[in-house]
Formats: C-alpha cells, structure tokens, sequence
C-alpha cells in the first residue's frame, strides 16, 4: 500500500483539503442560514408615506450633514428618483420614492445571505450576489434566492431633507 501524500507538516493533502472544504461549507450555511431565522421583520409597509425608513447613499447625496433633532440628513428628496431609489451602504439603509412624494425606506441588507443590495431599478431594490429583487412600495421578494422581505427602516421627511429618525 503506498503512503499518502503529504505537505511537509506531517498532514495529508486530504486532511488538508478536507478542512478547508469543511470551512467553506459552515461559512455558506452560516451566510444562508440567516434567511431561516427570525431576525427580520414581517416585511409588509414600511411605515407611513411621510415617515419610514433610511440611511446613507452610496452616492455622495447629501453626505453626513447634520442639524436638528431628526438626525443626520441622508438626501434631499430631489435626490431620490421616482420610481427608484437610493442606496445608504454606510448607513445600511435604502430610500426609496415609490410615487411622487411617497419615501419609503427599509434595510440594504439582503435577507438571503446578508449581502448589500446593490442598486434600486425598474421598481425593485437589487441584491448583485444572488439576484434577489424586492419591491420598492414594501421590500417584499419579487424574485431571486431570497424568501424573507426586507424590513422596514425609519426615516422623516421635512419639506425637502431626507433624514434618519
């Protein structure tokens, strides 16, 4: 019988293999695991047309101005497109303006494996790691590998500043 190969350190490169293996798997189910727990909310509305959910864009609107007591400025609503939306990735929130006048907001953490969505387009809230869409009027999954809405986040809406609640 021969003896197995090995790296130098005493351990097979099936040893080896078989650990890295094992780690990628507990990763992958400890990521996807997340869409099985009850940690999100039931989805549904996000709040009221005037006050819901936000965060920072990933574009440079409105960055980290402060005042008030409503909290940070994310945006003016000028900002946020009709019919689209905007990512807040350092605030993990996106704002999104269904209809005219109307934000709502919600988290930008997918429900699937917890990555950030990436963009709002053609009415839905786009995750780029596994596809999952969701809707713009209340996170709901319109398509992809996700099954869980995204949850609502608060935001308030004072004549023209977007701002975290």
């Amino acid at each position: 019988m021969t003896q197995p190969a090995t790296t130098g350190r005493g351990s097979t490169r099936r040893a080896v293999v078989t650990a890295a293996g094992a780690a990628g798997l507990a990763a992958t189910l400890a990521a996807c695991g997340e869409d099985d727990d009850g940690g999100g909310s039931g989805g549904g509305d996000a709040g009221g047309t005037q006050d819901t959910g936000s965060a920072q864009p990933s574009q440079s609107a409105g960055d980290g101005q402060s005042s008030g007591g409503d909290g940070m400025e994310l945006a003016k609503t000028s900002q946020i497109p009709e019919g689209g939306g905007m990512v807040f990735k350092d605030h993990k929130v996106v704002v999104t303006q269904p209809s005219a006048g109307e934000f709502k907001a919600f988290s930008s953490i997918c429900t699937h494996a917890g990555c950030s969505v990436g963009d709002v387009s053609g009415g839905t809230i786009n995750c780029p790691c596994h596809r999952s869409k969701f809707d713009i009027t209340d996170g709901s999954v319109k398509g992809g590998l996700a099954r869980k809405p995204l949850p609502g986040a608060q935001i308030t809406v004072r004549g023209d500043s977007i701002r975290m609640a």
